[in-house]
């Protein structure tokens, strides 16, 4: 697998759109950073350490909706392995007026745009959420 977290995106993307409640991908550190993020800004319930039927480890992601509909509208990669993206602290985009998210792969840790902004850091822009 060349794209570990943009294979997680994708299955949570595929999993919303056929209304699945919760969604298993193999376990990683970046992976679970990149969740934290998701989980503190309200856009999944939350998530857990499990193991799969082969005894690897996963996580099982548990998907949030609101009346019905997924409360993730657009999951977009934006830094890929073939085109990485950093930004400075003064160049983070916001997504959609500040009503999304950018996550950004900083030197502190990996963090929403606006923890990066006041934390005065830039780095990778992993992905947006809105």
């Amino acid at each position: 697998m060349n794209d570990p977290l943009g294979d997680m995106l994708t299955r949570i993307r595929n999993s919303q759109m056929r209304g699945k409640s919760t969604v298993s991908t193999p376990a990683s550190k970046l992976r679970a950073w990149v969740l934290d993020v998701l989980a503190d800004e309200g856009y999944i319930r939350g998530y857990e350490h499990t193991t799969d039927k082969d005894g690897h480890p996963a996580i099982e992601i548990s998907l949030k909706y609101y009346e019905g509909t997924p409360v993730i509208r657009e999951l977009k990669r934006v830094s890929k392995p073939g085109r990485r993206v950093y930004l400075g602290v003064k160049d983070i985009p916001s997504v959609r007026q500040g009503l999304g998210v950018s996550i950004v792969s900083t030197p502190r840790g990996v963090m929403s745009d606006a923890s990066a902004r006041s934390a005065n850091v830039g780095g990778e822009v992993l992905c947006t959420v809105f």
